[in-house]
């Protein structure tokens, strides 16, 4: 059993940065991939970035590469999103996630869910 916590979420201007952290419990977070995805109201929960379970292996979804990085801290039991030049598409609700095994986008692959985070970027 993982639970997740997601914080650092709030309202930034167009072009600037948040770091969005998500805090797990349980003794065995380092086995699992964690991912990022988004949901605004009316769409479905859509992929952000991946990670693997050591951190070798990351995936971005192709609208927001080059801009936002997905890394993780075992020893602390975290991961991050690190989002930089932030647009008004950006803004939604994010939620981190965890799966065994290896890194997916797909959102039905993934076990365990956070309550997720509020980012709005305003134009």
């Amino acid at each position: 059993q993982v639970q997740l916590v997601e914080s650092g979420g709030g309202l930034v201007q167009a072009g600037g940065s948040l770091r969005l952290s998500c805090a797990a419990s349980g003794r065995t977070f380092s086995s699992y991939s964690m991912g990022w995805f988004r949901q605004v109201p009316g769409k479905e929960r859509e992929f952000v970035a991946t990670i693997s379970w050591g951190g070798g292996a990351t995936n971005y979804a192709d609208s927001v590469k080059g801009r936002f990085t997905i890394s993780r801290d075992n020893d602390k039991n975290t991961v991050y999103l690190q989002m930089n030049i932030l647009k008004p598409e950006d803004t939604a609700v994010y939620y981190c996630a965890a799966k065994r095994r290896g890194v997916s986008g797909n959102v039905l692959a993934y076990e365990y869910w956070g309550q997720g985070t509020q980012v709005t970027v305003s134009s």
